[in-house]
């Protein structure tokens, strides 16, 4: 096989580690709410969203020894291993303690600081300039196939079920923990790109501490605490670049509060909606799944089929940002206010309506695509030879907001919430536009001429 085909079957096999691991975790995030207030035990009083708040405010700290981490095992044992932990979390909802959901959402936290970091050099170290958009695209793609499988599973265990039984549950629990550990295991299949055909000594220095066999990742050879040291320290310094801060600023408000709502708030209250009938639960899948098709036709059309190459990513995030404020107009007229905190009757300023609903979710992961096909290619091209730091950069930025999100979702109704998304995401595309025509100026200057 050609080095560049090794290179692209990396991401697919990338691609679909990812698949497995989110079609757990993500359907786990979006029902879990919801389990939880049909779950009736004394020894139990957590709440999903509390849990949300933990793991991405853990999340955010452990971002600062993420790339450390990374440069000491290798990005393949970093993904295993936090895969594991994601895992873990999961097989707990099949009976809830207290103390054991709130460790496992710290530990999550810690994995998913790991996992995302060594996710980006991975992606980073197997493309080139003129192929990044493209890996982009097709890792975002696959990723996004895990709404539309999960959620499909959860329509079909929940279907006509007006509450969700200890049975249902840990039904439920128990196969998305064994479709996570599968996609544990993928990550075993990357194989190590070929010398020739290495981008960059940076990639070559993460590269030093692995064996002959063809494997990405082996045991720690002598220089990697170095390694370590210097990954933290270039950690630090990417937060002092100005291109860094403005694309921060971006991913803090394109991408963490949009997808905390979509995907830990927006799910709850069509669920919570009883005009939509009986099986208002198992729309909750149904919704996700909706939410996956758009991510999959926007990956596909912004990121794996590049027809913005053009005009550049801008035009692609400005109609992103059209997309969800549409969204966010017809949630604000068709989904009660308090639907976010409990089972409503109510209606908001027309009649509750189920087709505008899912056309929401829809809308809601196309708007979403626009953002991360775009900022997923910037930070590769931008950070070529930081990755993994910068990756970590951005996951603590992002984490940092997610949490603050999932905080006040326990208690803002829903229009306070979307003001939130709308007055924020008007800034954040703002500051992309910057650090676009940032990485516009160094590209004239490269001759860099695709993304």
């Amino acid at each position: 096989m050609s080095p560049e085909g090794k290179k692209l079957l990396n991401i697919i096999i990338l691609g679909f580690g990812f698949m497995f691991m989110f079609t757990a975790f993500q359907t786990c995030g979006n029902i879990e709410q919801t389990v939880l207030e049909n779950f009736h035990s004394a020894e139990f009083n957590g709440t999903g969203y509390t849990s949300l708040a933990i793991i991405y405010s853990v999340f955010s700290a452990s971002n600062l020894i993420a790339p450390s981490v990374v440069a000491v095992i290798g990005p393949q044992l970093s993904m295993f291993f936090s895969g594991l932990l994601y895992s873990g979390y999961i097989a707990m909802f099949i009976y809830p303690y207290t103390w054991t959901f709130y460790t496992a959402s710290v530990l999550v936290g810690i994995g998913a600081a790991v996992l995302w970091t060594a996710q980006g050099n991975v992606l980073a170290i197997n493309s080139s300039d003129s192929t990044i958009g493209r890996n982009s695209g097709i890792f975002w793609a696959l990723l996004q196939f895990s709404l539309f499988f999960g959620n499909l599973y959860v329509y079909c265990a929940w279907h006509g079920h007006v509450h969700i039984t200890d049975k249902d549950r840990q039904t439920v629990f128990i196969s998305l923990t064994v479709i996570s550990l599968v996609g544990c295991f993928l990550f075993f299949l990357i194989r190590k790109p070929d010398a020739e055909s290495a981008s960059s000594e940076a990639t070559e220095a993460l590269l030093q501490g692995e064996s002959d066999s063809d494997s990405v990742v082996s045991s720690p050879q002598p220089g990697l605490c170095s390694q370590a040291l210097d990954a933290f320290s270039e950690f630090f310094r990417l937060c002092r670049h100005k291109p860094s801060c403005c694309l921060s600023f971006s991913l803090m408000v394109l991408y963490r509060l949009e997808l905390t709502f979509y995907s830990g708030v927006y799910g709850t209250c069509i669920g919570a909606m009883t005009q939509f009938g009986q099986d208002a639960k198992s729309l909750i899948g149904i919704s996700g799944i909706c939410i996956g098709v758009g991510e999959i036709l926007g990956g596909g059309v912004f990121g794996m089929l590049n027809k913005c190459n053009r005009f550049g990513r801008n035009p692609v995030v400005l109609f992103g940002l059209v997309i969800h404020f549409v969204a966010f107009y017809l949630i604000f007229l068709n989904i009660a206010s308090d639907a976010p905190k409990q089972e409503t009757d109510a209606r908001a300023f027309m009649q509750p309506n189920l087709g505008v609903a899912l056309l929401c979710s829809f809308l809601l992961g196309l708007g979403d695509s626009c953002f991360n096909t775009q900022l997923l290619s910037i930070i590769g091209f931008m950070f070529k030879d930081d990755s993994a730091p910068a990756f970590a950069v951005f996951k603590f930025i992002q984490s940092i907001m997610a949490a603050v999100a999932f905080s006040y979702s326990n208690f803002l109704l829903l229009h306070w919430q979307l003001l939130i998304l709308v007055l924020v995401g008007f800034l954040g595309t703002m500051t992309f536009f910057v650090a676009e025509w940032a990485a516009e100026s160094r590209r004239r200057e490269s001759d860099y001429d695709s993304i």
